[in-house]
């Protein structure tokens, strides 16, 4: 990848063609991990680096036949270059964890050594607490910390400080690297009124150049939509935000895109018992600038978009039958990502998805086959693309969690 390239991110749909992404693979933090610590990372297991990584690889190769991807630690590592700015990063990062007594020795890394440091983390000589900085495992779920929407890229007001880290990062590689000609909004801090709230990548979806959706649950809160509202009014004219209600537990619904994704200009996957059930209300907000807002209770996401031109059918996680349902949902099987208008990546594992993804019209090609150039995306109308992700499935997230769009090209709806 070229990072002498300028690019404006700008990203007005969930399906357009994929331009640029980013990525980090799973690395040393995750095996940094062990039984005592996950649930404190947000783990409900732990994970097989080794196995991670593989499943990780064959994603990667192939999502690389089809876009341009920049990778975080090469971004971020230019960043630290700057020493002024190296040393106003540590000092943020000491200041937000209370670790100040370590930041003339984070100072004194070298830039590779410190961008090491801050995502794997760093060993304490206390017997009783293993880091004194603790390490990134959640890094490689690139869409939770920041996201496109439009043409700003928004950091995230993660629900728990554990990840906090990861937004001073990217805020840095946002507003510094010279890759990137951007305004970088953080919503919650520019807009929310009460000053609280928290706003997770994992529950925006962008669906067009005027409608974007929101979770509301464990992870993005009511303030966080309000802040999103607040900053949809700024960018004028009329304007839909449509947030779901989310169940608290259990853990596999911490985000939307766990329960709800878009797969093509008439088709998206649903987790049914969730999306399709009248006890988890749906609320449209629509704004007109300054001007007005008016709210309105839908039946449900598919519903309030059907309104307003946006006809999907949706697609059921795990089929038809409900035990199948539940056990592929909990393994993301309702987390795709699409690289362009009905070309998407999800798990292998999720078999009675795919097997309906495959009665809707999709073609079902596998990862290792599209990096090898065995086989051509473009040969095909609707594919979905699987790759094992046996071990990543157990980290809680799946394709699109693990993808940080940058620049999609426009959808003719």
């Amino acid at each position: 990848m070229d990072y002498s390239r300028c690019i404006k991110p700008c990203v007005e749909s969930e399906i357009g063609k994929l331009d640029y992404v980013m990525l980090h693979a799973p690395g040393c933090e995750i095996e940094n991990m062990t039984p005592e610590n996950a649930h404190k990372f947000l783990f409900s297991d732990i994970l097989n680096p080794k196995e991670a990584l593989e499943d990780y690889n064959n994603f990667q190769r192939a999502l690389e036949k089809v876009t341009n991807i920049l990778f975080f630690k090469d971004l971020l590592g230019k960043v630290l270059e700057n020493e002024t700015l190296k040393n106003k990063i540590i000092d943020k990062i000491c200041e937000r964890e209370n670790i100040q007594f370590i930041a003339n020795y984070l100072k004194d890394m070298s830039q590779s050594d410190l961008a090491r440091v801050l995502v794997e983390g760093l060993d304490s000589a206390d017997i009783k607490e293993r880091f004194v900085m603790a390490p990134l495992p959640n890094l490689f779920f690139m869409r939770d910390a920041s996201f496109t929407m439009f043409d700003n890229v928004m950091i995230s007001k993660m629900a728990t400080t554990v990840r906090d880290r990861e937004t001073i990062l990217l805020n840095a590689i946002y507003k510094y690297a010279p890759v990137f000609d951007t305004n970088v909004i953080r919503p919650v801090e520019e807009y929310s009124m009460t000053n609280k709230g928290s706003v997770e990548g994992g529950d925006v979806l962008i669906v067009r150049n005027d409608i974007i959706l929101s979770g509301c649950g464990a992870r993005t809160d009511k303030y966080g939509i309000d802040s999103l509202v607040e900053h949809l009014r700024e960018k004028g004219g009329v304007k839909h935000l449509i947030f779901q209600e989310l169940p608290l537990q259990p853990d596999s619904f911490i985000h939307l895109d766990m329960v709800f994704t878009i797969l093509d200009v008439n088709k998206c996957m649903v987790y049914k018992p969730v999306i399709m059930n009248e006890l988890y209300k749906t609320l449209h907000v629509e704004v007109n600038g300054h001007e007005y807002t008016k709210i309105t209770e839908e039946s449900n996401i598919i519903e309030a978009l059907k309104k307003l031109g946006i006809d999907l059918e949706p697609v059921f996680c795990g089929g038809d039958d409900e035990y199948a349902m539940a056990r592929e949902q909990w393994h993301s099987g309702a987390n795709f990502f699409a690289f362009e208008p009905g070309k998407i990546f999800g798990y292998e594992r999720n078999y009675n998805t795919i097997e309906n993804l495959n009665k809707h019209g999709f073609e079902v090609l596998t990862a290792a086959d599209v990096a090898q150039g065995i086989v051509n995306v473009n040969d095909y109308k609707r594919c979905v693309v699987t790759f094992k992700g046996n071990e990543l499935s157990r980290g809680g997230g799946g394709a699109r969690c693990m993808t940080m769009p940058l620049l999609r090209q426009p959808v003719q709806w």
